[in-house]
């Protein structure tokens, strides 16, 4: 296989990895946000209820537009639920609200992960931006160290995701944990909510394998530029 074919494998095997964790998670929460909790419980109201069992009373619970825009913000203490979570009685309600305070657990108690990614997030932040833009220069002009300065920025990127993985299964793990402890859904439900979540996981299983296949295909674009 030469070069040239190569590259564009790796090209269209890194989109082809992303259309297909998106269109899984889609097509569960798709599933999932049609279908009510047999307790009629708000996302909001799962959400108040969490945090008041671990003591966190001091974070408030917000409504934000967006579509799956859901977040904790660790430095302003807030949750904030999309619209569809936040009033919605679903199974993907209780499932995302319980996964958010599951984040807000996190940071109350120190978790290693969750720090460690808010100290590479400065980091990670200038290295999206300059990462490409250094590839597209040595490219360009054939300038490989700058290639090889926009390698070593994804690996950055790389090692944020890497960080990122353990804090995503942990906070789904707490919101399993919560929705069991709480009594959110019954039986059956708590499968589906299981499903979604696992879903939402594979998201960012399938950003670390993007961007490994992303460097690979850099290195090699380098290495031809060096010959």
């Amino acid at each position: 296989m030469d070069y040239y074919t190569l590259t564009y494998l790796l090209m269209f095997l890194s989109i082809g990895i992303t259309l297909l964790a998106q269109l899984f998670v889609s097509i569960s929460y798709s599933k999932y946000k049609k279908i009510g909790n047999s307790k009629g419980i708000t996302g909001a109201e799962v959400a108040r209820e969490i945090l008041n069992t671990h003591g966190l009373g001091d974070i408030y619970v917000t409504e934000t537009n967006g579509y799956l825009s859901d977040h904790y913000d660790p430095t302003r203490k807030v949750i904030r639920l999309s619209k569809e979570i936040y009033n919605g009685t679903t199974i993907a309600a209780v499932s995302v609200a319980a996964h958010e305070c599951g984040h807000a657990i996190q940071d109350k108690e120190g978790y290693g992960f969750m720090r460690f990614r808010s100290a590479l997030f400065p980091i990670v932040n200038f290295s999206s931006k300059a990462g490409y833009f250094a590839i597209l220069i040595g490219i360009i002009f054939g300038l490989v160290d700058f290639i090889w300065l926009g390698i070593a920025l994804e690996i950055v990127i790389l090692l944020f995701q890497l960080v990122t993985l353990p804090v995503e299964l942990d906070a789904s793990r707490r919101a399993g944990v919560e929705i069991e402890r709480n009594r959110f859904l019954v039986e059956g439900e708590q499968t589906g909510s299981k499903r979604m979540l696992m879903a939402a996981a594979f998201t960012y299983v399938a950003s670390v394998l993007t961007t490994l296949i992303e460097i690979f295909r850099l290195i090699l674009i380098a290495r031809s530029s060096d010959d």
